[in-house]
């Protein structure tokens, strides 16, 4: 099957690029490489070859550009349209909303006009938990209310919504994941995480393992958890692939538009994940407590019952063992990012 992914550069799209390709389809993979590595499809490239599968094709390009997304979705005629292209950064969205709502939001609009203008009826997707904001109660399932706390949240859910209107209107079919926190990277260490700048959890400890960063900063330890730290669900990057793959097939066979969590349905504390990484990379890493993060729930955790029960998805690489030696095997093999 012909399957375009926008921002298939990036972390997790380069592992779902991975995944596309071990089941043969043909990814063509469409990124400004604004947050994307070519390096990544180049480490992806070489994996491939030797087990002679067809290679994914490149194509530098910004969802801005509506010619050239026309072109591309003309020329290359995707079946289905795997969505990833966007900012990713919660803090930063609240001091630059309009960079948010126009990548995120218009952009991605213009990737659905190109769609329907080119007969294009499927789409995937990349959603997140920000779209429930503050829980109301735990795990969180996909009918908890929709009140994102941050405009990256907002403008997940204003794009849910923009799909729901153009499956009405246009009988575009999607399937949209909530992802909860991604981590790990491939088990071959060939691909990983490498954000500039890095804001998440995992390897903002593990960069200070390296001895990257002098210490590493827990934001507030005094939230009602068993520790004081937040809790939160993290999703091995490769279980997240692969619920693509699912959810792919799917939506060419059912022709239904969804909604899906995407979570381990186990929650960890900072302080644990920090204890973890200590235990893994025998590294002495130093701490600093930092005030709390305007918004940062104490406890996030995910029911995946529905895509478990739906899909038949379930989750090997999530526990947090997995997760950490395979990023700690990234980080390792690549200490500055891929560049």
């Amino acid at each position: 099957m012909k399957i375009l992914i926008t921002g298939g550069a990036g972390y997790i799209g380069s592992h779902i690029v991975k995944e596309l390709l071990e089941k043969k389809h043909q990814v063509f993979i469409y990124d400004n490489l604004v947050k994307g590595h070519r390096q990544a499809i180049l480490n992806l490239r070489q994996s491939v070859l030797s087990q002679r599968q067809s290679v994914p094709l490149l194509i530098e390009g910004d969802l801005a550009d509506k010619n050239k997304l026309n072109q591309v979705l003309k020329k290359y005629k995707p079946k289905v349209v795997i969505h990833l292209a966007s900012f990713i950064e919660a803090g930063e969205s609240m001091e630059k909303p309009e960079k948010y709502f126009q990548n995120n939001v218009l952009n991605g609009l213009n990737l659905l006009e190109a769609m329907v203008e080119n007969k294009i009826k499927f789409v995937i997707f990349s959603s997140s938990a920000a779209v429930y904001g503050q829980p109301k109660k735990i795990p969180i399932e996909e009918n908890h209310p929709l009140k994102p706390i941050n405009i990256y949240g907002q403008t997940k859910y204003v794009f849910e919504e923009i799909l729901r209107y153009f499956d009405k209107k246009y009988s575009l079919k999607y399937i949209s994941l909530r992802y909860f926190n991604a981590a790990g990277a491939d088990l071959s260490g060939e691909i990983g995480e490498d954000h500039r700048p890095e804001t998440h959890l995992i390897p903002n400890v593990l960069k200070v393992a390296l001895g990257q960063k002098k210490y590493f900063e827990i934001y507030g330890d005094n939230y009602s958890t068993k520790d004081g730290s937040c809790i939160r669900d993290f999703i091995h990057v490769t279980d997240l692939a692969h619920a693509h793959i699912l959810a792919l097939k799917s939506l060419i066979k059912k022709k239904q538009s969804k909604i899906y969590n995407l979570g381990s349905e186990k929650g960890f504390s900072v302080k644990e994940v920090l204890e973890k990484c200590i235990l893994i990379t025998k590294k002495i890493i130093p701490v600093r407590i930092a005030p709390r993060r305007v918004g940062d729930p104490p406890v996030l955790i995910a029911s995946s019952a529905k895509i478990k029960k739906e899909l038949g998805w379930q989750p090997k690489y999530s526990d947090l063992e997995t997760i950490i030696k395979t990023a700690w095997n990234f980080h390792q093999k690549y200490p500055k990012g891929y560049r």
